[in-house]
């Protein structure tokens, strides 16, 4: 892969005591990390476990006995099961700050489309942490900080990647993933596909350190799975959403079971510290311990999720860990298990939880935990919240709330007029807090072009900037431009759209436009605008399929998939620059232009 020119030298200061103070030791007999590190012990493993959408109860140990899941409630009853463990309340977020230990906002990343969601290069994930201590790295699933290179996986610590970029995927079954940059065809369900690799993953380096994550895309919508999971909770009675998300949980559950008998298998169970947790609250109305909010909201049920820990002879089986505690924490956490020193890294945010593992909590402080919700970049009216073991603040659209989580774990009573004190003191600290992490701005990262080693890049409809604001003669497939969506309703030919666009190295360049078009609307002549130069060709070959069948369970608010046609507008020579890449429709002939599902840029020289 090609190398990132603009990452500050990595790994070269080593906060050695800082790790050492916090690595566990065997539960029989506590040894210091120096007897760890020279001792006939290899270096533990990490298999850590995310799913998608899945909340807090959606765990049957959680109270709720309308689902089944007993890999993970056999997983929290053999290591440690954190009771107040908080994320973000959206997906790419949560992301960043579980890989980075630093709250989103600092990493660039602030929303889930439109580039929004894309994590700055010279963030340190704990992937490049491990691997620069020797482990060999993975993920398979759904990564969503950034689809391309040096945001992509490859570029941010991972030797190995199976999965996708986005927020969502359109089809379940028999899809088409990412394999390190390649796109190929896939067989089975996502989840099972997904875990094959992993197991692969875990077998080729059974034999080294190995830093194995899986953030699986279940249950985020579109709403599909196998048949047998659905036909069981259909039997219960559930309507076919609540039937179709249980379903996938149960399904997950059983990609959980086989990965922790891939373990088994060869032996690596002893020596691999298995994480579980959610990446926020549930996506629809459903059971979730009594907790406020749900997925999206800054209250405690749409951030409060799983945290289960095992590491047999080091973690006490069933312990339990009041302490509240957060995403930022697994960074260091992981890197203290690990005895892997903690690198020279942009400010943390989160501390290491091991000493709460070991059972060691004796001076553990009250923290203060914030959340964030800026969709889009917004930090004059950003919603979000501070958590301390008792209090919850919540900054919402009509102003200010103060619940006592330990009296009344509803927010049934808003207690800011009789605890006014209270409140300033933690607004005043949230307020501090959103002027320290949005200090770099929400200036859109652009998309890198011309590493020899990455010389295909697309950018898609859905991370483009559509002009004139508001939106007239032109707009996304669908309201807010999620992710896999498209350009269509172009009408005007003074709209356009414009993606962010960073030349690393010179270069001449195949510029392609994908599209769909009736025979009815040909005729529109393109243009590709980057730094001066232009290439301009005209849809004149109609191409209009039919979505691409979806075994859905329930409607999708999410587009669907097509098979998009490639038209080949020209060739650009690029110097190293930062601009825009602009695609105007230069003639509309029958008022209707053709829908755009991106731009592609195919380094040729």
């Amino acid at each position: 892969m090609p190398q990132r020119k603009t990452r500050r030298e990595f790994l070269k200061s080593m906060a050695v005591a800082a790790a050492s103070a916090s690595v566990l030791a065997p539960i029989s007999a506590r040894r210091s990390l120096a007897q760890g590190r020279a001792g006939a012990s290899a270096p533990p493993n990490v298999l850590l476990i995310m799913t998608d959408d899945q909340g807090w109860g959606d765990i049957r140990s959680h109270g709720n006995a309308l689902i089944n899941t007993p890999v993970a409630d056999r997983l929290a009853s053999e290591g440690a099961r954190f009771e107040r463990f908080f994320v973000s309340p959206v997906c790419a977020p949560t992301r960043a700050s579980l890989l980075t230990g630093r709250y989103h906002l600092r990493t660039g990343t602030h929303g889930v489309t439109r580039g929004y969601e894309t994590m700055r290069s010279e963030e340190s994930t704990v992937a490049e942490a491990l691997k620069q201590a020797g482990y060999a790295t993975g993920c398979f699933g759904k990564w969503h900080n950034g689809a391309h290179y040096p945001h992509h996986p490859k570029g941010q610590g991972f030797d190995e990647f199976l999965g996708f970029c986005a927020g969502h995927w359109n089809n379940y079954f028999d899809t088409t993933l990412d394999h390190n940059g390649t796109p190929v065809k896939t067989k089975g369900f996502i989840s099972d596909v997904l875990t094959d690799a992993a197991c692969q993953f875990i077998k080729a380096n059974r034999h080294r350190p190995f830093f194995c994550y899986v953030p699986y895309n279940a249950p985020h919508g579109p709403f599909q799975v196998p048949d047998k999971y659905f036909d069981k909770y259909k039997a219960h009675g559930l309507e076919d959403k609540l039937a179709c998300i249980y379903g996938m949980c149960e399904n997950l559950d059983d990609n959980m079971g086989r990965l922790l008998r891939c373990l088994d298998e060869w032996k690596l169970r002893d020596n691999t510290i298995v994480l579980f947790l959610t990446d926020n609250g549930p996506n629809s109305d459903r059971f979730n311990g009594g907790m406020k909010g749900r997925k999206g909201s800054v209250d405690e049920g749409g951030v409060r999720v799983p945290l289960f820990v095992r590491w047999p002879g080091r973690i006490e089986p069933g312990t339990q860990i009041p302490q509240i505690s957060a995403h930022v924490d697994l960074f260091a956490t992981i890197l203290a298990l690990c005895a892997v020193p903690v690198p020279a890294t942009l400010p943390q945010d989160g501390i290491s939880l091991a000493p709460l593992l070991k059972g060691d909590a004796r001076d553990w402080p009250d923290r203060r935990l914030f959340t964030f919700r800026s969709p889009g970049g917004n930090a004059e009216n950003m919603l979000g919240a501070v958590r301390t073991q008792r209090w919850r603040a919540v900054k919402g659209r009509r102003g200010w709330r103060l619940y006592d989580m330990i009296a009344d774990p509803g927010q049934t009573r808003d207690l800011a007029e009789a605890e006014p004190e209270t409140l300033a003191s933690l607004r005043q600290a949230y307020e501090e807090k959103v002027r320290e992490v949005t200090k770099a701005g929400f200036d859109s990262i652009p998309t890198h072009v011309g590493y020899r080693d990455w010389p295909v890049v697309t950018l898609p409809g859905h991370e483009a900037f559509l002009e004139p604001r508001p939106r007239q003669g032109i707009s996304y497939r669908g309201a807010s431009g999620w992710a896999n969506d498209w350009i269509t309703n172009w009408t005007d030919t003074q709209s356009y759209a414009w993606w962010p666009l960073k030349v690393v190295e010179p270069g001449r360049f195949e510029v392609a436009v994908l599209y769909t078009c009736a025979k009815e609307h040909l005729g529109t002549r393109l243009r590709v605008d980057v730094a001066g130069q232009s290439a301009e060709a005209t849809v004149d070959k109609a191409h209009d399929p039919e979505p691409i069948p979806s075994p859905d369970r329930v409607p999708r608010g999410e587009v669907y998939e097509k098979v998009w046609a490639e038209l080949k507008v020209g060739t650009l020579a690029l110097a190293p620059t930062t601009t825009r890449l602009v695609l105007r429709a230069r003639e509309i002939p029958t008022g209707q232009a053709c829908d755009i599902k991106g731009v592609r840029l195919r380094r040729i020289a």
